[in-house]
């Protein structure tokens, strides 16, 4: 599926997202339009979905991140799909991931403070649909937080 210059530009790209093509290409070993046409044909694939800006959450004044892990009651049919998408309505929720197990959801939340996290799980939290049981996971310190891939 990918070759070595693929991987090559993979590694590059994942170095430093920045970069030109015609950067990418010298330090990759190959000229920039081949890293054009080749990072074309990755993102065509699928496997290159394109560049996103990391944001440092802290530094605009969100200082507290929690992880709830939510248990469905799954007797309603769409219980899932109600779920997920009132979940989606909450601006502070920035990430939400699935699971098999007796975990269902897990929620990722931002706040301000501890009196803005307890707003937010207070007024919109508590009100989303179908929760069985929700535990929350308070973020202390973020150790290691790489996507990239051992390519």
């Amino acid at each position: 599926m990918l070759d070595d210059i693929d991987r090559r530009l993979l590694r590059q790209l994942q170095a430093d997202p920045n970069l030109t093509a015609a950067e990418l290409g010298e330090r990759a070993g190959v000229s920039a339009l081949k890293a054009t046409r080749r990072l074309g044909r990755l993102q065509e694939q699928g496997i290159l979905k394109g560049q996103h800006a990391v944001i440092d959450w802290a530094a605009l004044g969100f200082a507290v991140g929690v992880s709830l892990r939510i248990t469905l009651e799954k007797t309603a049919p769409r219980a899932f799909d109600d779920f997920i998408e009132a979940a989606r309505g909450i601006a502070e929720v920035t990430e939400i991931q699935t699971f098999l197990g007796r975990v269902d959801v897990r929620l990722s939340v931002i706040a301000r403070d501890m009196a803005h996290y307890q707003q937010i799980y207070r007024d919109q939290i508590l009100a989303l649909p179908h929760m069985a049981d929700i535990e929350a996971l308070m973020t202390v310190a973020t150790l290691h937080n790489d996507e990239s891939l051992p390519l």
